[in-house]
């Protein structure tokens, strides 16, 4: 085992709309329950809310607050993980922070997530596996969100 902290979780997909629509999707509560979450509350400054909860497989609510926002750029938020990871990555602050980017590509906007923050150990891995995918299939779904709104 080692000491070395985990490295952050890095995903991207290309969506291809304005980069306006996409950023929308990340800071409106009403479009975050359209792709992310079952309940989204958004105050789109530093400093302000970034409260996300689901009902279920695994039911769960992560009181984040907005860390960095420059709009239609970035946005960096302090995020709660699920249980059972809980207990590791939750007390007595969210020890994780999710990071997204938008950068205009020939293809349209490439949206890239980075989740930081990862400690050490065998309970750290199994907590970032969890949030790869979880992450992955997420961000697969706000492209579809995205597409299905603009395009029918």
């Amino acid at each position: 085992m080692t000491d070395e902290p985990l490295d952050p979780i890095l995903i991207q997909v290309t969506v291809p709309l304005p980069v306006p629509m996409i950023f929308a999707a990340w800071t409106v509560g009403e479009q975050l329950q359209g792709w992310m979450c079952d309940r989204a509350e958004v105050t789109a400054e530093v400093g302000g809310r970034y409260r996300l909860a689901w009902n279920g497989p695994v039911a769960f609510e992560s009181p984040g607050k907005v860390l960095q926002l420059t709009p239609d750029v970035d946005l960096g938020f302090s995020w709660a993980g699920p249980p059972p990871f809980g207990p590791l990555m939750n007390s007595p602050e969210p020890k994780t922070q999710v990071y997204v980017r938008l950068q205009e590509s020939p293809e349209g906007v490439d949206v890239t997530l980075e989740h930081a923050g990862w400690e050490s150990g065998a309970a750290w891995e199994d907590a970032r596996s969890w949030h790869f995918h979880f992450w992955d299939d997420r961000l697969h779904q706000l492209k579809e969100f995205l597409i299905k709104a603009a395009y029918g």
